[in-house]
C-alpha cells in the first residue's frame, strides 16, 4: 500500500521535530499542527470546560474551535491552522487555556 505522499507524488523538505507536552512529534514542513499530531497517532488534545471530554480534529477548516491547542505559551490555538517551524512546542489544552 502507497502512503499519502506517495500518492500525491510529494517531496517535501527534511522532517523535523516539535514537541506535545514534553513528547517528541516528528513534523514535516507545511504541516499544520493537527496534521502532525494525527501523523503522531494522536487524535485528541483538548478537553473540554466543565466535563473535561476529548476533543481534537472536527471541522479541519478553522470553523470550529474542537482543536483548540497551547502553541509556544500561546492558549486557543486552532491546531488546524497553525503551521508548525523546528521547535514548537505543543501543549494540550484544557477549558479555555487559561486559568479559569
Amino acid at each position: 500500500m502507497r502512503t499519502p505522499l506517495e500518492l500525491a507524488d510529494a517531496q517535501p523538505g527534511p522532517a523535523f521535530t516539535v514537541t506535545l507536552d514534553d513528547r517528541e512529534i516528528e513534523a514535516l514542513p507545511g504541516q499544520t499542527v493537527a496534521a502532525a499530531l494525527w501523523a503522531a497517532g494522536v487524535t485528541s488534545w483538548r478537553s473540554t470546560r466543565g466535563q473535561g471530554r476529548p476533543r481534537g480534529v472536527f471541522c479541519g477548516i478553522g470553523i470550529c474551535f474542537d482543536c483548540l491547542v497551547t502553541v509556544n505559551d500561546r492558549p486557543n490555538q486552532r491546531a488546524c491552522l497553525v503551521p508548525l517551524h523546528p521547535g514548537d512546542a505543543i501543549r494540550t489544552q484544557e477549558g479555555t487555556g487559561h486559568d479559569d
